[in-house]
C-alpha cells in the first residue's frame, strides 16, 4: 500500500459501478459490452466482477477458469484480449471457485471480507476505466464495495433496467440507494428494449418500451440509451465472442457505442 492510501487503485483513472435493483436485467451483459466498447475506443479497461453468486462475465469473455497468480502487490488480473494485448483485465470470484457449479453459500461477513480483498488486492496497474459489476439489490455487498472504494474517487454508477414497471420500480430503489450513499448517477440504460428479428431486423416491443427513459425523467437522471434484445448479441455472449467486432452494422452495435461514447464524454468532462 502506497502513501496515497489508494494502493492498487492508484493508477486507475476512472471507476464506474454497474448497478441494478433487480436480477435478470442484463447487468453483466451491459458491463461486458461497455468494457469491449471502451477497449475498441483505445482505452485500457478492467472489470471487477463482484457478483459473488452469479459470476458470468468470465464466460461472456471466453476466459475459462485460468489459474490466478499473485505478485508482490496482490492478485494478478486475467487478461481477456486476443494475442495478450493486455487492454482488458478481469478479476472474478469464478476464478477462485474449485468447481464452476459450486454454490457460494456464505454469510454477509465473509462476502464483505472477500469484496474488501477484491477491491484492495488486485494488481490492476494502469487502467483508464475500471468497471465494477455488482450483485442485484442494495445489500451489504454494495455497501462493502462503496466503503472499500471510498479511498479512491468513484466517478459514479450506471443503472440498468428493462422497460417494464416491475423492473423500473426496483431500479427506483437503487436510485434512492445512490442518493443516500452520495454515489453520483451517471445515467440509466434500458436493456432488452424491443426484440430485433434475426430475419428482417425489425424491432418489436415484446415487453414494453420507454420505462427507462421515463424513470430517468422522473428522478432527474440522464438517460444513456436503449439496447434491444438481440439474438446475435445473446449468441456472441454465449460463445464468448466480441459482438461489437463481429456485427458493426447492427442497430445494437450503434446503441452500445452511443452509450459508451456518452459515458466517455461525461468522464472526460
Amino acid at each position: 500500500m502506497d502513501g496515497s492510501g489508494k494502493g492498487n487503485l492508484d493508477q486507475v483513472k476512472h471507476v464506474l459501478l454497474v448497478l441494478s435493483g433487480k436480477g435478470g436485467v442484463g447487468k453483466s451483459t451491459i458491463t461486458t459490452e461497455l468494457a469491449l466498447a471502451f477497449r475498441h475506443a483505445g482505452k485500457k479497461v478492467g472489470i471487477l466482477d463482484v457478483d459473488l453468486c452469479g459470476p458470468s462475465i468470465p464466460r461472456m469473455l471466453s476466459v475459462g477458469k485460468p489459474e490466478v497468480h499473485q505478485c508482490d502487490s496482490g492478485w494478478v488480473p486475467v487478461y481477456a484480449d486476443p494475442q495478450q494485448q493486455q487492454q482488458l483485465a478481469l478479476m472474478s470470484i469464478a476464478f477462485l471457485l474449485e468447481d464452476s457449479d459450486e454454490a457460494v453459500i456464505w454469510r454477509g461477513p465473509k462476502k464483505t471480507a472477500l469484496i474488501g480483498q477484491f477491491v484492495s488486492d488486485v494488481a490492476w496497474g494502469e487502467l483508464d476505466i475500471l468497471l465494477v459489476d455488482t450483485p442485484p439489490g442494495t445489500s451489504d455487498e454494495h455497501l462493502a464495495v462503496l466503503e472499500n472504494l471510498r479511498k479512491h474517487r468513484v466517478d459514479g454508477a450506471v443503472l440498468v433496467t428493462t422497460p417494464q414497471a416491475v423492473s423500473t420500480g426496483d431500479v427506483r430503489r437503487e436510485i434512492t440507494f445512490c442518493k443516500k450513499t452520495n454515489l453520483k448517477i451517471l445515467g440509466i440504460v434500458e436493456n432488452m428494449s424491443g426484440f430485433v428479428c434475426p430475419h428482417c431486423s425489425e424491432c418489436s416491443n415484446i415487453f414494453s418500451k420507454g420505462g427507462g427513459e421515463e424513470l430517468a425523467k422522473l428522478t432527474g437522471s440522464a438517460f444513456l440509451g436503449s439496447v434491444p434484445l438481440d439474438p446475435l448479441l445473446t449468441e456472441s455472449l454465449e460463445e464468448g465472442r466480441d459482438f461489437l467486432q463481429a456485427f458493426p452494422e447492427s442497430s445494437t452495435f450503434t446503441a452500445i457505442s452511443h452509450i459508451a461514447n456518452t459515458l466517455l464524454n461525461s468522464l472526460n468532462a
